[in-house]
């Protein structure tokens, strides 16, 4: 997907849950260890739940440790932006959806082997597509 996926801001409210917008669309975040995907094991393909465009795959998934779905990659160089974040006095990469600009987690560079990043993802920004 490469045009920009634009809603209104009651468009946006419509569509999504209290806790899905106030991350996806306000920068928030759960709290640590409440999100659906954390444990998850599953095979399949973690989706924008604002637009549904294909963020990470199962394949790159691993246990952190930190209380929210961790990555290794995600499913496409173009999938997710990268932005400076300097909110809350910390110096961190914030990462959103490319296509519809919605706010998933951070980016940290204390990931494992191959890329050394780790994705700390909302699970409240995802949904999952199970393999068949």
């Amino acid at each position: 997907m490469s045009d920009k996926l634009e809603k209104t801001d009651t468009q946006w409210r419509e569509q999504l849950t209290e806790e899905q917008y106030f991350v996806t669309r306000k920068a928030g975040t759960e709290p640590p260890f409440s999100g659906a995907y954390v444990d998850k094991q599953d095979d399949g393909t973690y989706r924008c739940v604002c637009c549904h465009q294909a963020l990470f795959n199962s394949e790159t998934k691993f246990d952190s440790g930190c209380g929210w779905p961790s990555f290794y990659a995600q499913v496409d160089v173009d999938a997710i932006t990268h932005h400076a974040d300097y909110s809350n006095g910390m110096d961190r990469t914030e990462v959103r959806c490319q296509h519809c600009d919605a706010h998933l987690g951070h980016v940290f560079d204390d990931g494992p082997a191959p890329t050394g990043l780790r994705y700390c993802i909302n699970s409240v920004a995802l949904d999952f597509d199970a393999d068949k």
